[in-house]
């Protein structure tokens, strides 16, 4: 982070290069992950079924309940779940007799002007996680694309999304 003191329009700042990239870099990443699980918040208040991905006990609640099904998903591979009717998911038996009625929700947010009606020219990532919650889940897990802008909602699958990707690029992403 730079110091309060940078000037960004005085063009000798004492910083290197290196450091005002970087300072840049944590800014956009910074910003990036506030609208990103704010357009998430805006999205599941949208819809009255849909619930926050549960946290603390209920979350180890409901990832038991997938195991104990023969289900290996993580928690980072939906932000929602869609609940046909109210589910205490700090119970544990009836999470696990509700499960099947649980549908997942990965929401992916839109902020630019580019992206049109439809969801045209929208550019995200799939992680493998939430591929392989989309492969055990299927019907179960969705993504939801939510434009911020216009507030458009598409409900859709991984499958869906990639028939209808014009490009793919994949990467490796690694923690050393």
């Amino acid at each position: 982070m730079l110091p309060p003191t940078f000037d960004r329009t005085a063009p000798s700042d004492g910083h290197s290069p290196l450091e005002v990239i970087l300072a840049k870099r944590a800014h956009i990443t910074r910003m990036a992950n506030q609208s990103g699980a704010a357009g998430e918040q805006n999205a599941i208040q949208v819809h009255e079924l849909w619930v926050p991905r549960p946290r603390g006990k209920e979350l180890k609640i409901l990832m038991e309940a997938l195991a104990k099904s023969g289900f290996s998903i993580r928690a980072s591979s939906f932000d929602a779940l869609a609940l046909p009717h109210a589910i205490d998911l700090a119970d544990a038996e009836q999470v696990r007799l509700r499960l099947p009625e649980i549908t997942f929700i990965e929401i992916k947010t839109a902020r630019q002007k580019r992206v049109r009606p439809g969801f045209d020219g929208f550019f995200f990532a799939l992680t493998e996680r939430e591929i392989e919650a989309s492969e055990q889940l299927g019907k179960r897990h969705k993504v939801a694309l939510f434009n911020t802008l216009t507030e458009e909602i598409l409900l859709t699958s991984v499958d869906e999304i990639i028939k209808r990707s014009r490009s793919m690029n994949w990467q490796l992403s690694v923690q050393l």
